[in-house]
């Protein structure tokens, strides 16, 4: 027979695993707060004091409600979080991210390889030290079991003292409103659970059947080729075409290339971001149908590679995955990028209608193992951060890796220019990203921080267009009417895709298309 450390009632039981849960996992939302308020004066004591009562109340209150539907379940339950507790505290002090929302959908659309980049040796001491040994310490209690009604009243006392406590408090009730995303999505288990389960029925709610656009048509039928290359994490900041100090556009700088300088994201997430991208509203919310999808009803030969995730549900014909096109792939760039462009310009000539859209979603500057993402021969910037937890590495180590990442982004997108001139007819590429990144500043690693609060460095996005000569003769026009103090998002792709094709119809917005012609 199994021997029991301690004999407890689950009141008491839920009393001191709400405790323990407040001592070993919120050191960092006990940082924040205290770096958010000043602790020398009565105010800011009053209003820490205030974050620990909602701690607490919260966390008690909903283990009582839990217990309420089988008392025994609350201690299957207390070990299960204090795992899931040491992992998620491992991601949040080693890359200072927020589990709210966003991040969840970061969590679950990252896949298996990007997974394994983000572990280091560490987690297994977060594991063991947070999660294995106080499992271990509750798995010893044995539970004397209460009845349903007594365990109801204790929630409910438990929920109003914690009110009435910060009812007291009441002036502390903004500072708690203004830090309340941040405040949830580092208080545990309660941030990623909560949003997790917000994140998958926000998600269930766009897996129902797509609201068709109203039909158009494409005003001829002159060949055409857009090309959209969506990249991953790269921010405007480090983009010597946007001002960087840095040469890390080298090949671009001698294309003519349209820069658009104040150019955002609308999300610091790549589901949301590339939803929006390919939304006609600009939107990661709608339900309508995305552009490749709606291009291909209407008639267009639509091709999409992908070396990434996070992309709607696709009707389209042509949907490749970058391990399919390594099998036809030769060189050592056929582990990056490049392989997205492998015999991408014989597609496009065997191809029978004349409107052809391209879709390329680049793994791009992903983090945190940036060294990974380019061959070896464009790390220019040296010595480089080989660590998952970024913070062990210099400030200088992170950004040169990093920076090496948009030198290979430069390259690649000047080899799809260059497949595009050998093609000979009017094509356009559009390049953007789905969202920018942090590398240290204000704290932030990474992105996916709640856009409310998120830096530019997490949204201020490179947005660069390029015709061909064809595309221009056959347009009739030169330079695209473009204003520097204009703010340009994702909510631009969609109607200047269609602008590029001729295509008209209800939904086309021409204050939208970057491209507009006279």
């Amino acid at each position: 027979m199994k021997k029991s450390l301690f004999v407890m009632s689950v009141t008491k039981f839920i009393f001191l695993v709400t405790i323990l849960d407040m001592i070993i996992y919120h050191v960092p939302l006990y940082k924040y707060s205290l770096s958010q308020l000043n602790i020398h004066t009565f105010g800011g004591v009053l209003t820490f004091f205030s974050v620990l009562i909602s701690l607490f109340t919260i966390t008690a209150f909903l283990l009582f409600l839990i217990s309420f539907i089988k008392p025994s379940f609350v201690k299957l339950f207390t070990i299960l979080f204090f795992i899931t507790n040491s992992l998620a505290v491992y991601f949040v002090t080693t890359y200072s991210v927020i589990l709210d929302k966003s991040m969840m959908g970061n969590v679950f659309n990252t896949n298996s390889i990007e997974a394994g980049s983000y572990f280091d040796i560490k987690i297994i001491f977060y594991l063991i030290l947070f999660g294995v040994l106080p499992s271990l310490f509750v798995s010893k209690i044995k539970l004397i079991i209460q009845k349903r009604v007594r365990l109801i009243v204790f929630a409910f006392i438990t929920l109003f003292s914690g009110v009435f406590l910060l009812y007291l408090n009441s002036t502390t009730w903004l500072w708690l409103d203004k830090n309340a995303k941040i405040i949830g999505g580092l208080a545990m288990p309660w941030s990623y659970s909560i949003n997790a389960i917000r994140y998958k029925a926000q998600e269930l709610k766009k897996s129902q059947k797509q609201i068709l656009l109203p039909s158009g048509k494409f005003k001829d039928d002159n060949k055409t080729v857009v090309l959209l290359i969506i990249g991953e994490s790269a921010r405007a900041k480090d983009f010597s075409l946007y001002g960087y100090k840095r040469e890390t556009n080298p090949m671009l700088k001698k294309e003519d290339i349209l820069v658009l300088k104040n150019s955002f994201s609308t999300a610091t997430y790549t589901t949301a971001s590339v939803h929006s991208i390919l939304s006609y509203q600009g939107s990661s919310s709608d339900s309508y149908e995305p552009l490749p999808s709606y291009l291909q009803r209407m008639g267009a030969d639509v091709i999409w590679r992908t070396k990434n995730w996070g992309n709607p549900p696709l009707k389209i014909k042509s949907f490749i995955q970058a391990g399919e096109l390594k099998k036809s792939c030769k060189g050592s760039g056929c582990e990056f990028d490049e392989v997205l462009l492998t015999n991408l310009d014989k597609e496009i000539l065997s191809l029978k209608k004349n409107k052809i859209f391209v879709v390329l979603h680049t793994a791009g500057s992903h983090g945190p193992t940036y060294y990974k993402k380019y061959p070896k021969e464009f790390e220019v910037f040296k010595p480089v951060c080989k660590s998952v937890d970024l913070k062990e590495c210099s400030k200088q180590e992170l950004i040169n890796a990093y920076d090496n990442t948009i030198v290979y982004t430069d390259y690649f997108l000047s080899k799809a220019i260059e497949k595009l001139k050998k093609l000979h007819m009017p094509s356009l590429m559009i390049y953007l990203s789905d969202h920018g990144e942090s590398l240290g500043e204000y704290g932030l690693y990474l992105h996916g921080t709640p856009y409310s609060i998120a830096p530019d460095f997490q949204k201020k996005i490179p947005f660069m267009i390029w015709e061909s000569k064809e595309f221009i003769k056959e347009k009739g026009f030169k330079k695209p009417f473009v204003k520097a103090e204009k703010r340009y998002t994702q909510a631009n792709i969609f109607h200047t895709v269609l602008g590029a094709f001729g295509f008209k119809s209800k939904i086309y917005n021409q204050k939208l298309d970057l491209l507009t012609f006279k």
